[in-house]
């Protein structure tokens, strides 16, 4: 699941508060026997998504929260770079450095913004394998989601029910469907 010597870009950026919980549960899950779990997760379909990627690939989150006056906040961006079925590297967007990206704080939930993301990442990281844009409810549904009495949930599923409902937007090169 995660490279021997996984590089972690960044981690004095805001936006690395919001992934350390989950590269922690990573490492959790990478030691753990095939029984273990967190929140639905499981070692195995992990370990059998990240192999049907591409050899050297990205992976983009971008979570967005509406603040009391309205606002859209980034408030997780995430870069995983998975190199032949293991994550190799992690980064916030803020380790993107590109003259036509707007600042972090600027970022906006829209097409063009996710766009600029994954043109970037492209550029400085590797090609974009998916991308996943939406609200913190929808991450925070799909993250946190579990099977009925010890059942295995299928996470691609329930995401791509949650996109078909227009909650969230997949892009990326091996989506087969572009949700917008």
């Amino acid at each position: 699941m995660l490279a021997e010597e996984l590089q972690v870009l960044d981690a004095d950026s805001p936006l690395w508060n919001e992934i350390r919980p989950l590269l922690s549960a990573a490492l959790r899950l990478e030691q753990a026997d095939e029984t273990h779990g967190w929140h639905g997760w499981r070692k195995k379909p992990i370990e059998t998504f990240l192999q049907g990627l591409p050899d050297h690939c990205a992976l983009l989150v971008g979570v967005w929260e509406t603040t009391a006056d309205g606002q859209d906040v980034l408030t997780l961006g995430c870069i995983c770079e998975v190199c032949r079925g293991q994550v190799a590297s992690v980064r916030t967007f803020e380790a993107l450095e590109d003259a036509d990206l707007p600042p972090i704080k600027e970022i906006a939930p829209g097409i063009e913004d996710a766009s600029e993301l994954m043109r970037v990442t492209k550029k400085q990281v590797a090609p974009v394998a998916w991308a996943l844009f939406t609200d913190r409810a929808t991450w925070n549904e799909w993250l946190f989601a579990e099977g009925d009495n010890e059942d295995m949930i299928d996470k691609g599923e329930l995401l791509a029910a949650l996109a078909d409902q227009g909650r969230c937007v997949l892009m990326g090169s091996q989506a087969l469907h572009h949700h917008l």
